[in-house]
């Protein structure tokens, strides 16, 4: 094994840690998380064992959208600090061995940005063309709205422009018309500027909605959309040679694969287009197949995932930052999962996805959340978590919308769960109350003790990283065995072997695996615990698996000098 191979690629086996500076630690206490307090908590991340920090938006804003409508790039809200901050941020980070990596909204703007005002202000503006506008009547389009309990159309008339502009998520963000070379350049620039600053890359927000106008004009150099995100991917790394771009492309497998810039699916060659991908597909299975206490689905989804690019990558998640979207199950899966883990319309958005976090939609079962958090480290990819992951934390549905998962995160079982001395009225948002509440969920009491979830996702982020077999091995390989509870996969990277067995269902099980290329002169070693299985001449072996329960099993030959 090459292990020089896996930190050219780093991106393929790092541990990323999603965060929105404003909810995170405010250290002025005026209610606000700001930079200088992310930077005071860099340690914690770095005990965990995050080595890439993904930034939600910390640009200037309305804030109607809790920053992902900007109104400036190459800026730094002021509530949160300033370009200073930033740049210690990275400079504290990269000292601890974090890259971090910065959302990048270019789909629209605020409708407060310098550009829209210009725009909207003359069809003489230089910037009237950064955006796209219709002076007839539009049809209905309530069908092509991303917010439908907020939109009834993708449409919006401005008086001031006397013409209406499109924004397919919400009125206050008017679309970027990515047809103008013009817009082209000015997101190259913002990608620049951020690249010069420190950044190692960027999360690319809703990738296909701001393709979707390259190539629109028939003057224009570009003749695909994707030649687009293939400039940019090149433009990007000509600056730091292994910086990435992380996209979020929710879409079916076969159509997804071409945003790696895999044009014919075969996954041969380099990738020119985005690093990585969430996989929107697999982390929809899994939840079906938790609701279900039945692996079917979640090995048919492993199974169906296409060949990629060697230099690409899945990102996989139990959580992210917006609705835990079900769109691509069909409305009985989906209900299935309602019905499980959010039975109460209140638990749900938009009729397709949840708002709430894994902890309380499992009741608190401490063994069923940490088998999902095994699970989520094992499968072939690079593994996102959302900040409060690590602790357990829960949701608060009293916040508006997907607001209720970006609660302020709990350090301490004091006041505002330590993350602000501020009166609780002036907080960025409300603190979880309850079960999941500061007093019963949080980073201080978890790190003095070794049995709590916090150290047991230390312990996984460090397994994780010694194993690069989990990120580079080309997929899974589903073990066959009798019992429809339980997923048995491996993942092979040259002379690297590692065997995860999970149960979702309550029940313990003996589990017979047969290792097709293994001998009597093998084992299977647990990584997670102190023990291991010697495998018999025909390379069989039997697993007790408790009810949720969980196995990491490397397979160790005579001659291997790997670590254990």
């Amino acid at each position: 094994m090459r292990i020089r191979d896996t930190g050219d690629l780093w991106w393929k086996n790092a541990v990323v840690y999603c965060l929105d500076v404003e909810t995170y630690m405010d250290w002025n206490d005026d209610g606000i998380g700001d930079l200088p307090g992310l930077v005071q908590r860099i340690d914690h991340l770095a005990e965990l064992g995050v080595t890439c920090l993904w930034l939600m938006p910390f640009y200037p804003t309305a804030d109607k959208d809790d920053g992902y409508d900007i109104s400036d790039y190459y800026g730094v809200d002021e509530r949160l600090g300033d370009a200073g901050d930033v740049v210690e941020l990275i400079r504290t980070a990269r000292d601890r061995g974090i890259r971090v990596i910065a959302d990048l909204v270019v789909n629209h703007t605020s409708d407060r940005h310098p550009w829209f005002r210009s725009a909207r202000r003359s069809p003489d503006s230089p910037y009237r063309d950064f955006y796209v506008w219709r002076t007839d009547p539009p049809p209905d389009t309530a069908d092509q709205v991303v917010f439908p309990d907020q939109e009834d159309g993708i449409w919006t008339w401005d008086e001031q422009a006397q013409a209406w502009y499109r924004h397919r998520f919400y009125k206050h963000q008017p679309d970027l018309n990515t047809a103008n070379p013009q817009v082209r350049d000015a997101i190259a620039k913002v990608v620049g500027y951020w690249a010069e600053v420190g950044m190692s890359g960027f999360r690319v927000d809703a990738v296909p909605f701001f393709l979707a106008n390259a190539a629109d004009d028939p003057r224009d150099e570009v003749e695909h959309p994707h030649q687009f995100l293939k400039q940019l991917r090149a433009f990007l790394t000509r600056r730091v040679g292994d910086a990435v771009l992380m996209g979020e492309v929710n879409l079916p497998y076969d159509q997804q694969v071409l945003f790696f810039g895999d044009q014919d699916g075969d996954g041969e060659h380099e990738g020119e287009e985005l690093n990585l991908q969430f996989d929107f597909v697999l982390m929809q299975q899994m939840y079906l197949a938790l609701a279900r206490q039945d692996a079917g689905v979640l090995a048919a989804a492993l199974e169906a995932r296409p060949p990629i690019p060697r230099d690409a990558q899945w990102a996989t998640f139990v959580r992210n930052h917006d609705e835990l979207t079900l769109d691509k199950l069909s409305d009985d899966e989906r209900q299935e999962v309602f019905d499980a883990f959010g039975p109460d319309e209140d638990m749900q958005l938009y009729g397709r996805g949840l708002r709430r976090r894994l902890p309380p939609m499992l009741d608190g079962d401490p063994r069923r959340v940490r088998m999902v958090y095994s699970l989520l480290f094992t499968l072939p990819g690079t593994p996102v978590l959302f900040y409060g992951e690590e602790i357990g934390m829960g949701e608060n549905l009293a916040a508006d919308g997907r607001l209720a998962v970006r609660t302020p995160m709990q350090w301490t079982s004091g006041r505002n769960g330590g993350f602000s001395c501020a009166a609780p009225s002036k907080l960025s948002g409300p603190v979880v109350e309850g079960a999941f509440a500061p007093e019963h969920v949080n980073v201080s009491a978890q790190r003095r003790d070794p049995d709590s979830l916090l150290s047991f996702v230390q312990l996984l982020a460090r397994r994780y990283r010694e194993c690069p077999e989990l990120g580079w091995s080309e997929r899974a390989e589903i073990l066959e065995q009798p019992h429809a509870s339980v997923l048995a996969h491996r993942c092979t990277w040259q002379e690297a072997s590692m065997v995860a067995v999970h149960n979702l269902g309550p029940h313990a099980v003996t589990v017979p695996l047969q290792l097709g290329d293994a001998d009597e002169h093998c084992r299977l070693v647990d990584l997670l615990v102190d023990d291991q299985h010697a495998l018999d001449e025909k390379g069989r072996v039997e697993i007790e698996l408790d009810g949720y329960g969980y196995r990491w099993l490397r397979v160790v030959r005579p001659d291997s000098r790997r670590l254990l």
